[in-house]
């Protein structure tokens, strides 16, 4: 691996809680397709990670509830033909996901209303077009 992942500020992937699973990938790949395990399958076990924050693993448990098996994610990878560059795409997908599922929730939409100003403009310039268009309307101009 090439340094830690970093999921949002100074929280990172703990190497030691992360498991590897690697199998034959399916699709081209050469002459060694048969011999070679490309195909990368990265576990974490998320219920029970002493590395998120526990406000944090409450929000991702929660939105990730429907991928979770057990209380644990995971992500797969066989785009490459080399493992280490599967391991490295894995590493840095599952990282993107906790980040996103432990994501503050957006704060509220405050509703606004169209300030007056705005509005009038907004219709004389209607007027002044609709104006102008009934001036182009046909007339017998004789």
């Amino acid at each position: 691996m090439s340094g830690p992942h970093v999921i949002r500020g100074s929280v990172s992937l703990p190497e030691a809680e992360l498991m590897w699973r690697f199998s034959r990938s399916s699709g081209p790949g050469g002459q060694h397709v048969n011999t070679s395990d490309s195909q990368v399958e990265l576990r974490f076990d998320l219920a029970r990670t002493e590395a998120l924050p526990d406000v944090w693993k409450q929000r991702a448990l929660d939105r990730l509830a429907s991928r979770l098996v057990d209380g644990v994610v995971t992500v797969r990878s066989s785009e490459h033909r080399s493992q280490w560059r599967n391991r490295e795409t894995a590493a840095v997908r599952l990282a993107a996901l906790l980040a996103e599922a432990t994501a503050p929730p957006p704060k509220p939409r405050r509703p606004t209303r169209i300030p007056r100003g705005i509005n009038e403009r907004r219709l004389r310039k209607k007027k002044a077009r609709s104006d102008t268009k009934r001036g182009r309307q046909g007339r017998d101009w004789g």
